[in-house]
């Protein structure tokens, strides 16, 4: 899986893929599933959304601290480990199919599969600090200016693990979703229709797609800074097999929908909290 990014920095699929991408073949079992969410560091991805629960405030326009004691509590409780995991395992029961269940499972049970799955799982869990934003930033810089081929690797992975290119669709629609329903909870006066709030949304999305491009290349170029330029390549060629495609595809939306589904319940959580206060 890749790293974890900011809730803004996925380029991931939405549920609607999961229809498009459901198979026919027999769905996985929950055994081999388990280990599958294991082996592919899946399971640190899901457990990892937990530290994107506090854009949801900012997206109010509130700093998450200024809530106090209560916010932590409520974002752990929403935002459950086992919750979340479990979601995932229910849809991924019903849509991945054995064979390439089999197929992914059986790349990040290698020695290089296991050495990805290591240092994405620690960029999955590593909170967002400033300094890492700037060692990112400056690596791929010095790539650029050096003209090295690994810059043209890490973006061809990227481009890899959103082939259908529907992330920045995706990121809009977590943000919309949430908003709406905190506007349904009564935490701020929307002033116009949903379907207004899509549009504008949506006008942003040249503009997002840049960014999460620029982010995710500076994202990949830390968390595989210690990953052999031949290694790299392999891992790309394997992320573009037509199989891990298809895995990738419902993998990404799985995640996008469990935190959809997060921060719409999230939203009348936060009723009753005010900035400033200990409640």
């Amino acid at each position: 899986m890749t790293p974890r990014p900011q809730i803004w920095q996925l380029c991931l699929a939405t549920l609607s893929l999961i229809l498009l991408f459901a198979w026919p073949a027999q769905a996985a079992d929950r055994d081999r599933l388990d280990a599958f969410l294991d082996v592919t560091g899946f399971d640190v991805a899901i457990e990892s959304i937990r530290l994107s629960a506090d854009s949801a405030p900012e997206m109010l326009g509130v700093e998450a601290d200024s809530y106090g004691p209560r916010w932590d509590r409520i974002r752990d409780e929403v935002f459950d480990t086992d919750l979340m995991q479990g979601m995932a395992r229910d849809i991924l029961a019903e849509t991945l199919d054995d064979a390439r269940l089999a197929h992914a499972a059986a790349f990040y049970a290698s020695d290089l599969g296991q050495r990805l799955v290591a240092v994405e799982n620690a960029a999955h869990m590593q909170p967002d600090r400033p300094e890492i934003d700037a060692e990112s930033e400056a690596m791929v810089a010095e790539m650029r200016r050096t003209g090295s081929p690994r810059l043209a690797t890490l973006a061809r992975m990227n481009r890899a693990i959103d082939s259908s290119g529907h992330g920045v669709r995706a990121v809009l629609e977590v943000q919309y979703r949430f908003l709406v329903a905190a506007s349904a909870a009564g935490l701020f006066d929307l002033q116009m229709d949903p379907a207004d709030l899509r549009l504008l949304l949506l006008s942003q999305e040249g503009e997002l797609r840049e960014s999460l491009q620029q982010s995710a290349l500076a994202g990949a170029a830390y968390t595989y800074r210690d990953i052999s330029d031949a290694d790299l390549s392999a891992y790309a060629d394997a992320l573009e097999h037509p199989d891990m495609q298809m895995v990738y595809e419902l993998m990404n939306a799985v995640q996008f929908e469990v935190m959809a589904n997060r921060f719409e319940a999230l939203a009348p959580r936060m009723t009753g909290l005010s900035p400033g206060q200990d409640i």
